[in-house]
């Protein structure tokens, strides 16, 4: 049976399932009650024609999936989203982390590790990690994992491979529950399944 946690964590590659378990668990935290709500917080920015579409998409089968989900969009100040929205009748699903980060450290050349734009992301993960941890509703944050490849080529890249994996352990770590996905398939990391 799906259990909402006060936390979950959602990891995996590009396709795995995990914005899919995410609209899941806020369809069954919907179902439980009349009082209970679910808001997106999606972080996605529309930089060109494909990701304008991939959004568009994304809006209308979630729509069709999870007609009751409210959506947000906060590209940068996700920390102060999460504090506004969160209620304890109200579950919030973040989608994704990934993209979040991406749109702290752009232009990829603006990243240096020490450096203002990396400085500014890691005070941002801070608060980030603070409004899980206040968060008086459940939460549902989604972000992928791309560290299982080869080592990237590129400073700007190893660099940005190097901040995801660090968010990932620092959101896994305040998170009751992490999940990685593949193939559809949920693996239970942290917590109770």
């Amino acid at each position: 049976m799906l259990e909402v946690a006060r936390s979950e964590f959602i990891l995996g590659g590009q396709r795995s399932g995990k914005s899919r378990r995410a609209e899941m668990l806020a369809q069954h935290w919907l179902l439980q009650s009349p009082q209970h709500k679910a808001v997106l917080i999606a972080t996605a920015q529309p930089w060109d024609d494909e990701m304008r579409e991939r959004i568009a998409r994304h809006q209308q089968d979630r729509a069709g999936r999870v007609p009751g989900m409210a959506a947000v969009e906060e590209p940068l100040q996700l920390a102060q989203a999460i504090t506004q929205h969160s209620a304890a009748q109200t579950l919030l699903v973040v989608d994704c982390l990934t993209l979040w980060l991406t749109n702290l450290l752009m232009p990829a050349e603006n990243f240096k590790p020490n450096q203002p734009v990396a400085l500014a992301a890691s005070a941002q993960a801070a608060m980030l990690l603070v409004a899980i941890e206040a968060a008086p509703g459940p939460l549902v944050l989604v972000g992928n994992e791309i560290g299982l490849g080869v080592i990237p080529m590129g400073r700007e890249t190893r660099d940005f491979v190097d901040a995801l994996g660090r968010l990932n352990q620092q959101v896994a770590r305040v998170c009751e529950r992490v999940t990685f996905m593949a193939a559809g398939l949920p693996l239970t990391l942290k917590g109770q399944p």
